[in-house]
């Protein structure tokens, strides 16, 4: 099967962008507060609405506001989160949703609010969901995970238990990151985004900015990195980032992390134990008020990105392809786009890495995963952003 590259619609979109990376203003405040629009209920989508254009059959099946982040169930059924604090059971094809009670209040401005949600590798067995949010704290807001027993049939979260935290607390709305993924050999691994305060991304005092590596519990394992510099750091697995919006396990156990650049620079990184990645020292973007950061060639000292991105794509999230429904995929990673509104196929070989092709999806990317037969999914940002469900055309 054939699919088309990057269209000049598409191109012009990311040029557009170019400064906004996060979908910000030119000083790199956060903007994704929502609009008294954003605050209704999206209405339900028809189905078999589609995308127009795209080369492969597309499936709308259900809209919600503001979604967040999807996840299939063992039964082929779905989570998704939105951003004011919902959380919602989808079981398919229908697109029925249902919405879960027990989740946590959340701090929902700007970037903050409900976010991502995985389930536990032995789900059928435990019945575990980890999910990540923005809270309010002494000092400000953070992001926090916390797992919790998922009883579907009663639609409520029980036994809610907060296992890690954003350290400190801190003023803003932004760059939570906050994306959760269970890696081969069951751990659990937290991005955490620099909160656009800069420093603390080299400060092993706070783990913002850093990849964060867990046991299930949230206890801290003993072979991480920099167990031995204190109760943050020893969290810590990889520092140096600013906004990892997508952390993803290839088959090979290698663990892939896409991120917003400040104004250009959006990175894709092949993620090293103890590595550092160099922000806010070195960036191939710069600062949103115009002042220039160095980039990663003239400190060889920090680890350069495979893939950097000006105009920038604005990635949400990131997964790496194990199904055959496209067989040409196969062990390929797929990026949302905010700004782009586009699915970025990003080809991975060994410890190298390149972009391959740009769908134009004419919608800002909020979270891509793979179904259980192999499909891809899709949720679109926004006051009614549609789940969508992308198959090879018949044929």
């Amino acid at each position: 099967m054939h699919l088309r590259p990057l269209t000049l619609t598409a191109l012009a979109s990311s040029m557009l962008w170019l400064s906004a990376c996060d979908g910000n203003a030119t000083n790199g405040a956060a903007s994704d507060a929502p609009t008294q629009a954003q605050t209704a209920s999206a209405p339900a989508v028809a189905a078999g609405d589609a995308i127009e254009g795209v080369p492969f059959a597309s499936t709308a099946v259900a809209t919600f506001n503001e979604p967040w982040a999807l996840a299939f169930l063992p039964d082929g059924s779905l989570l998704v989160t939105e951003k004011s604090g919902v959380l919602k059971h989808v079981t398919l094809p229908g697109g029925e949703a249902h919405e879960i009670s027990g989740v946590p209040e959340v701090a929902y401005a700007g970037q903050g609010g409900l976010g991502d949600v995985v389930p536990h590798p032995q789900f059928a067995q435990n019945g575990l969901v980890y999910f990540s949010y923005a809270e309010d704290g002494d000092g400000g807001r953070g992001a926090a995970v916390a797992r919790a027993r998922l009883d579907a049939d009663a639609g409520a979260l029980q036994d809610v238990e907060v296992i890690w935290r954003q350290v400190p607390k801190v003023s803003g709305n932004g760059h939570y990151a906050h994306r959760i993924a269970f890696g081969p050999d069951g751990m659990l691994w937290i991005s955490s985004g620099d909160r656009q305060k800069f420093d603390p991304a080299q400060d092993m005092t706070s783990n913002m900015g850093k990849l964060v590596r867990l046991n299930d519990d949230g206890s801290v394992p003993a072979d991480n990195p920099f167990a031995d510099q204190g109760e943050v750091a020893a969290q810590v697995w990889a520092l140096g980032l600013r906004n990892p919006l997508g952390i993803a396990f290839d088959g090979d156990g290698k663990l892939w992390e896409i991120e917003m650049g400040p104004a250009g620079g959006d990175e894709f990184n092949l993620i090293e134990r103890g590595g550092n990645y160099g922000y806010p020292i070195v960036s191939n973007g710069d600062h949103y008020d115009g002042r220039p950061i160095p980039d990663h060639d003239t400190r060889p000292e920090f680890i350069k990105p495979l893939i950097t991105w000006t105009p920038v794509i604005s990635p949400s999230s990131l997964m790496v392809y194990s199904g055959t429904l496209f067989p040409e995929w196969t062990g390929n990673a797929f990026a949302g786009g905010l700004s782009g509104q586009t699915l970025v196929r990003i080809e991975l070989d060994g410890d190298t890495a390149r972009e391959a092709e740009r769908f134009a999806m004419g919608a800002r990317i909020r979270g891509v995963t793979q179904g259980p037969d192999g499909a891809l999914w899709v949720i679109e940002d926004g006051a009614d952003g549609r789940l969508i469900r992308l198959a090879p055309r018949e044929g």
